[in-house]
Formats: C-alpha cells, structure tokens, sequence
C-alpha cells in the first residue's frame, strides 16, 4: 500500500492526478459530499448553539470505506478537494469522519488546493500544503443550516396552505419572485400604438435608409420607456409623410456629416456567471449543461499523446484576473497568430463587478493557451468542443487591443421644417473582434447601424430621394428570463452566488416553472407559491435581504463575522413569524384561490384554485350542504387569468357524445389530461384534438385503436414462465413484469424460443418502469405465480434461478450509472417533501462544538 493517500472528490480527477504523482501515492475519490445533515426534524438544533446532526450519505458509504481503510495504513494524508467552500466543507467532514475513526492519531493531515490539473499546479500545490480554512467551513455550515431551517419550517406551511409536497428555499424563492413579477408585468402591460418614418435614399453609389429625426421643426420623438411618441395613428403619420414628400420635392440635402471614432475594449475572461450567460447564448446550453461540460474539462481529457489533462482551470470563481504564467503564453499565441500589433504594450488587467467576489483563484481559462481549440478538437465530444473554443477566445481576446470603430452620422434635410438622420459604424482596426464577441440578450437600434457602411456625403450635396414610408408599431412587454437574463439578474441583485445558479434553476424547472421557448413562464402553483410568501414572508423573498445575508456569509468566510450570531440573527424572528402565520392564515390568504363570481344556474361560488393535483375550478364550497364539482383547466390556461365565463364552461365536460355497441361513449377531462370513454375503456386525446369539439366518430376511432393495440400487445408468452413477448410504443420487447429486455432487431420476435429469451432477459434486462398499470400488473401476475406453482415447482424454480442473475446484474449496472455525477452537488437549498427517505438509521455523526475543532 502507498504511504501517502490523497483525497479529491470525483473519480476523473483521481485518475489523472495519480498518473502525475507516481506509486508513493494512493488517489481516491470521495465522489462528492460525504455527510449532510439528517434529513428530519431537529437537524440543525438551535436551542444547543446550532449544533447539526450529520449522517452518512448512503450512496457514498462504499467510498467512505475505502478512504477509511487506505488511510489507516497510509503515513501522510492529503485533502485536495475543490478549491471553494463545498470543497474545504468536504475535506472537513472526511477529516472528521476519520479522527472519529481513531484513524489520524499522530499523522499529519494536509489540505492541499489547485486550480488546474496539470502537472505543474499539482507539483506547486503538493509543495505548499495548509491546514483546513475554518472560516469558509463555518460558511459553508452557516448557509447549509440556514437552507435547512428555511426549509423545514417554511415548507409546511405550504403543504397546508398551498399544496402538499412544495418546498420554499432561501435563494430559490425570491428567484422564483423575479420570474412571477416578470410575469404579472407582462399580463398587466397595455401595448401602445407608434408610427415610425423612413426616406430610401436613392444615392447613385450605394442606396441606404435614414430615419426621421424632425418632424415640423420639433424633434421627432419615439420614446418607449417613457411612452412618448410623436405620431400615434396612422392618419398623422401619412399626413406627417405627404408633408415631408412635398417639402422633400424628390430630394434630400445633406446638413451635416459627423465622424466619430472610439475605442470598444474586450469583455474580461470567464467567471462562472459569464460562462454561464454566454453558454446559454451563444451555444443553447441551459446552466447545467454549462456546468457539466466544464467539470469533465477540468477534470481531464485524453489529448492524444500528452495523455489525460485538464484543459480549463477552475470553472467555480468570482475572479476575473489571470496568472502572470497564463498572461505570458497568452501573449505568445496573440502575437503567434494575430500579429504583435494585436498586443497592448501591457497585460490587460480587469476588476470585478461582483459585490462580493470570494473564493477569487483566476478567471476560468484554458491551462495552456497554445492547446489552440483546432489542436484538441479532435480528442473532444461535440459539446467539450464547443465550450473549450468558447472559453480559450474570450480569454485569448480579454488580452488583446480593443476594437477601433468609426460611426458616421449625416443630417439629411426634407425642405426647413423636416430632417432624417443616417448612420453607419465601421470596424477600422479589429483588435480583439478577431477573436470573440460579447452576445447580447437584446439588440438596439445603434446594433442595427454597426457594420453598415454609408457612401461618401459631403454637407451641400442633394442626394436623390426614392419613397418615404411609414411603419406601425407596439410597444412590446418586458420579455420574460431567459437562464442568461436570470443569472445575470440574480448576480446584478446579489442573489445567491455563481455555485448555485445552476442548482436554482433547476429547481425551478422542476417545480414552479416550464420554458416557453427558450424563456422562464410560472406555473400556477409557482405563481401560488411566490404569492403566499411575498404577501406573508415578504422578508425573506426581498431581493436586499437575500443580498445582505450573502454578504454576511461572505464576512464569516473572511473571518469577520461568527456563524453562530448569524445564524441567531435570523433564526429569532423567522421561526416566530412562521408560528404566526402557522396560526393565522386561512387558504385564501394563501393566494392560490381565486373567487370568480357565482355559478347562474345553482348560485354557488365559483372558485379558480390549487388543488391536490394542480390548477382547476370549483363550483361550490366544502360547507354547502352538496359537495362541490370540479373541473380541469385546458392547456395553456391559468387560474389568474381565468374569468368567470371561461370558467364555467369548463363544467361542460365530461361531455355526452352519444353511444356505440350499446354502450355510452363521452369525453371528459382528468388528471393526466383529456380522454374518450366506452364502457370501461378509456383512450387518451391526442395533442392535436379539441375534447371540446370531438365528435363521436372520433372518439370511437380512438377508442378502437386502443382496444386492437391492447389486443396486439402479446405476441408470444410461455405457459411455463413469466417471460412474454410484447409490442411497445417503441417496438417488440421481452418482458417478466419485474424486467424489460431487448430483442435484436434482425430478429423476428415471434420465433424466439423459452431458451432465448431467457438469455436475452440475462443479457439486456433492466429494471421495469413502475406504476399503476405496472402494479395491476405485478398483482395479476402474482396470482398466475401461486397458481404455477402448485402445477409446476420445479419449472419455476428453474426460472427464478436464471432470472436471479440477470437482475443482480442490472442493479450493478445502474449503481455503477449513478454513482457519480459531479465532484460535488452544486449547493442547492432542501427539497423537502413528505417522500423524502429519512437516513435515520444510519449512524449519525454529531459534529463537535467549534472550539474543539482540531484545525
């Protein structure tokens, strides 16, 4: 066994690093977090100094007792997890897993921290070793505690106010407020009507277009922050035009010529946010993806003959600075390349625009500028491609001159009282637009104008006018988040840090938002949710709150403040608010009930609300002596745009159509969506049909080719055995209830012997997605079991023996899938719902008071 065990958190990294350090060590991975609090009640204990319950994380048990075991006959221990506060929170908890173990005693313990992994850092950080950073541990503590007491305490209070299952997170929730006050701007937001007008100059080297910029003497105005316009109608605008013609007689006279030239610098390389936001714009890449992508090129990546390396340094940072060592080979590849009249006599150098940069190492570069993207390109998927090109331009551009562009301005006259204006800017000198340029999240009109070249004009000369035309507009909504505009909105606002967004918006996609294209939209339960908590937890879902408490995390992480005040700072007048409201609220308070009007036909309230399973309307309440009727919403509606017309004939359903076989066929709508019924035979509509203008022909077609697909859906079983073959949605497959296996396609199903399937079952089969067909099923097939068995022991013996392997197989497999997704899960605030599995039973390792701490 090596003397030295060095610990890291992802199993890739692992692999590379114990290429560069040789046999005297032993690398393992802790495959992320280690230990988290106990998920129940009582975690985070703030009668007794906050004191938290941890327990091992199940899936991560295995490599906890590897590390336990390779440490007790290693002689130095290394702690190399990433460099930011999950990373030092992850090296304490390992370290305190194996004191409690006995298995430190006298050996040193070092920690270890790189920002790449190339064999230069690995050799530097080796050499220059710490102690563990207790500020960033408290920090860390700090914020998992606050997360969890948020959490526990505010979730329950939406289960019973809004709807069972939700969760409220500390940095979730005012995210979810900007996307719901997003929305209720855009449904409250009344478009104006403006006219804009245009001269086609017809000059005879180059035609181009002008805008009208004085309009009668007085300037032409189209403002539509301020909704101030010149001309609103159509009438004024082709009176405004016939004026301008006739002042114009076929001509304009050019007043003025204005060249201006001006310096555009380069954006500064990467931090997480940036890469982020332009992940997103200039690849399509949600926030994840981004994230996901970067960690297998830190980690490492075969590059032919120079072996397994990590192209980019560390993707998690606030900084945007660079090492001297990387701004020296960056400046050899710009004047490689691009020429030294690329290069600006001294480094660029950038500053921050995060409040409070932490854990600032160097911005997210490549190791080494000379890997050009066209070198390595061969040796990465498709997306590492495109995301290394991305991050190795703007870094090599953040180094180079700016651009030098010329924006020429003429003043073109319609007769005295009437002028246009025409612009063009021309890129002079490229400097760092030969490399990269920013993306934006919306274009101006100046971004119009950009690389349009006007004709020589000299003030004095009449240029020849084609036709003057007038356009319609609108004013239009502020446009919904997109992941970019959310990140850089929850950054602009100080929300959360560079770490989390990923984990933020994933949450939110999951529960309380849908995309509508490639934009944020909240779902009425989100809407319900951000509701109830900015009415009655308006605190903590205040973007300068969330702000400040970050700052106070970052001040415990500096070493300026203690997480223990902070923590009872914001404990004491939370959890007495959250009694209150406990008390207090009834579910209209909530927000997610809505009272429309009263229903003609019975007079009993109409109600558009959350229910068990979503959104729906409701004609009466619990306390009228009839118990109420409910209805679904149709696709696209939302019960705060919902009014008491639309409401009520969504009560036409379940609809009548008529009958067939002499039975009744209808068309109603349920929980899983709208569907036709004949007898006892339900059929799902499909996205195309209208259940509200089907007709019976259609229904009873649909009907039918459900009963002939459930009718073809066996087409081979064995009296014998559990195994059919089946048809599926996408194809023939095996199947025994408990596992689905594949059938090769240049097989014909149907000939398949007992014997084959068997096998394929071993070879192929994977765990049976469950639910509550599956389950009618299971239970059916049980029944046929006990039945088989009295007939046949010895056969099913036989089958159980061959079926026993193949299913231990598959669970090795998807254990093996599963094990490992990200060197750590990115902070995300608790999903705490009543399904969670409590780990209870595992053995809990109480965390010791800070002063006993041993770093």
């Amino acid at each position: 066994m090596a003397k030295n065990l060095l610990i890291v958190e992802s199993p890739a990294k692992a692999k590379t690093i114990n290429k560069y350090l040789g046999k005297d060590f032993t690398v393992l991975a802790s495959y992320g977090h280690v230990r988290d609090l106990v998920p129940k009640e009582g975690a985070v204990d703030p009668e007794h100094g906050f004191a938290m319950r941890y327990a091992l994380i199940e899936k991560n048990e295995k490599h906890v007792e590897a590390i336990a075991k390779a440490a007790k006959s290693a002689d130095n221990l290394f702690l190399a997890t990433d460099p930011d506060r999950e990373g030092e929170a992850i090296s304490w908890h390992i370290a305190e897993i194996l004191r409690e173990r006995d298995l430190i005693k006298d050996k040193p313990l070092h920690r270890v921290v790189f920002t790449e992994i190339t064999p230069r850092a690995i050799k530097e950080a080796m050499a220059q070793p710490r102690a563990i950073a207790g500020d960033l541990v408290d920090a860390q503590q700090a914020r998992r505690a606050l997360d969890y007491l948020v959490g526990f305490n505010l979730s329950p209070v939406l289960w019973r106010k809004v709807q069972a299952g939700l969760s409220a997170g500390r940095v979730q929730s005012p995210a979810l407020r900007m996307i719901v006050d997003r929305e209720e701007e855009i449904e409250a937001f009344r478009n104006h009507e403006y006219w804009s007008i245009e001269a086609e100059v017809a000059h005879p080297s180059q035609g181009f277009s002008a805008r009208l910029s004085k309009l009668d003497g007085k300037k032409f105005v189209i403002d539509t922050k301020n909704i101030d316009f010149s001309l609103t109608n159509g009438e004024d605008a082709e009176a405004a035009r016939a004026r301008i013609a006739a002042a114009a007689a076929g001509s304009l006279h050019v007043t003025d010529v204005a060249s201006k030239e001006r310096k555009r610098r380069p954006s500064p390389p990467f931090t997480t946010s940036t890469l982020q936001q332009e992940g997103s714009r200039k690849l399509g890449f949600t926030t994840r993806k981004t994230m996901q992508v970067a960690q297998k090129l830190y980690e490492g990546v075969a590059i032919g003959e120079e072996g397994t390396v990590g192209l980019i340094s560390y993707m998690r940072t606030d900084s945007v600075s660079l090492s001297q060592d990387a701004l020296v080979e960056i400046r050899d590849v710009i004047a490689r390349d691009f020429g030294t009249d690329s290069l600006p006599d001294q480094p660029n150098v950038y500053k921050t625009k995060s409040k409070n940069a932490q854990e600032a190492h160097e911005a997210v570069r490549p190791t080494s500028a000379l890997r050009t993207p066209a070198q390595v390109g061969k040796f990465l998927t498709d997306d590492e491609r495109k995301l290394y090109e991305l991050i190795w331009k703007r870094t090599v551009a953040s180094q180079m001159i700016p651009a030098t562009l010329n924006t020429v301005s003429v003043e073109l006259a319609a007769g005295s009282e009437h002028s246009f204006r025409a612009s063009g800017t021309t890129v002079i000198v490229s400097g760092f637009l030969a490399v990269y340029e920013e993306s934006k999240d919306s274009k101006s009109a100046d971004d119009d104008d950009e690389g349009r070249k006007l004709p020589a004009m000299k003030p004095g000369d009449r240029i020849p006018l084609d036709h003057i035309h007038t356009d319609q507009h609108f004013t239009q909504p502020p446009p919904r988040f997109t992941e970019a505009a959310l990140v850089k909105a929850l950054e602009e606002h100080g929300i959360g840090r560079p770490s989390t967004y990923a984990s933020i918006i994933a949450t939110l996609l999951r529960r309380y938002t849908e995309m509508d294209g490639r934009a944020f939209k909240p779902t009425d339960v989100g809407r319900a949710v951000s509701k109830f908590l900015s009415a009655h937890f308006s605190r903590y879902v205040d973007y300068d709150f969330t702000a400040k408490l970050e700052d106070e995390l970052d001040a415990v992480a500096g070493g300026t403040e203690g997480w223990v005040p902070l923590m009872e700072k914001f404990w004491g007048p939370f959890k007495q608010l959250v009694d209150e409201k406990k008390e207090n609220l009834d579910k209209i308070d909530a927000g997610s009930v809505r009272v429309l009007g009263s229903d003609p036909a019975s007079g009993r309230q109409v109600s558009a609300r959350i229910g068990k399973y979503g959104p729906l309307v409701q004609i009466g309440t619990v306390e009228d002596e009839d118990k109420p009727r409910f209805a679904s919403l149709k696709p696209g509606q939302s019960i705060y745009a919902l009014d008491l017309e639309q409401a009520l004939e969504l009560f036409l359903m379940p609809r009548a159509l008529g009958e067939s076989n002499g039975e009744a066929v209808s068309v109603g709508i349920g929980r899983f969506g709208p569907f036709v019924k004949r007898g006892s035979v339900y059929a799902s509509l499909k996205k195309e049909d209208d259940p509200y203008a089907i007709d019976l022909a259609h229904a009873i077609f649909l009907i039918e080719e459900k009963e002939e697909i459930a009718r073809n859906r066996i087409i081979k079983q064995w009296p014998d055995s559990d195994i059919q073959v089946l048809n599926g949605r996408f194809g023939p497959y095996l199947s025994d209830g408990a596992l689905n296996g594949k059938i090769p396609k240049d097989r014909e199903p149907a000939s398949l012997t007992l014997e084959e399937a068997q096998q394929l079952m071993a070879d192929t089969g994977k765990p049976a997605r469950k639910g509550f067909g599956a389950k009618k099923a299971a239970a059916k097939k049980v029944a046929t079991k006990k039945a088989a068995a009295k007939k046949a022991p010895a056969t099913k013996a036989a089958s159980k023996a061959v079926k026993k392997a193949p299913a231990k197989k598959v669970a090795k497999k998807v254990a093996a899938k599963k094990a490992y997704v990200s060197p750590h899960p990115e902070p995300a605030e608790p999903l705490i719902t009543a399904a969670k599995v409590e780990l209870g039973k595992k053995r809990v390792i109480k965390k010791p008071a800070r002063d006993e701490a041993p770093f």
